[in-house]
């Protein structure tokens, strides 16, 4: 009998910076039993965003591994940053499949992310191969929630935005309850966000 295949649930994005909101939802589905492991996956450039505000990959990448240390069911994807530019989450859907056989792939959206779906590069065949699973962001009802391809989960709503906690790092704010207190040192040490 073929064994089932672990099931990987990628939450992408620019991760700039981590916040706790990021990891709690992780965290709940991991948890719950949606999926197996949740891979939270830098994005080097959202093709639909302003790249003015972003850092570099590499400090992003380094908040994320201090965000995690000692996690179980959470872990970091970074083969995005080796992949052509802008990426596109079809591309490391299907890279990420090619790579690891015995794993199967389900992409994590917000409802924020679900309206405008339609604009994503094949979003179809990620609907039709992957799956999505949804969660809620305020403001942003699921109209279909029993659509093909996609599942609504009920995850604790955190009204947490990255931009919300570099707004606030630049204002001189502490974070230390928004962030990892492990990140915030890091961020703080190396002087990220403030205006210039």
């Amino acid at each position: 009998m073929e064994q089932a295949k672990e099931r990987i649930g990628i939450l992408g994005g620019s991760f700039n910076p981590v916040h706790n909101g990021h990891l709690m939802l992780a965290s709940y589905l991991a948890q719950w039993g949606y999926v197996d492991q949740v891979w939270l996956t830098l994005s080097p450039r959202n093709p639909l965003k302003d790249p003015s505000r972003l850092l570099p990959d590499m400090k992003r990448l380094q908040m994320l591994s201090i965000a995690l240390k000692g996690a179980t069911d959470v872990d970091i994807c970074d083969i995005e940053l080796s992949m052509p530019r802008p990426s596109y989450t079809i591309d490391t859907l299907d890279l990420l499949t090619r790579r690891y056989p015995r794993k199967e792939f389900r992409l994590i959206i917000g409802s924020d992310n679900w309206q405008t779906f339609d604009r994503w590069k094949d979003y179809q065949r990620i609907l039709d191969e992957y799956g999505v699973i949804i969660y809620p962001r305020p403001g942003y009802p699921v109209e279909n929630p029993n659509a093909d391809g996609i599942e609504v989960v009920e995850a604790p709503m955190v009204n947490l935005s990255s931009s919300f906690v570099r707004d606030a790092i630049a204002r001189g704010k502490d974070m230390s309850f928004f962030v990892p207190p492990a990140v915030c040192k890091y961020i703080r040490e190396n002087g990220l966000y403030l205006k210039k």
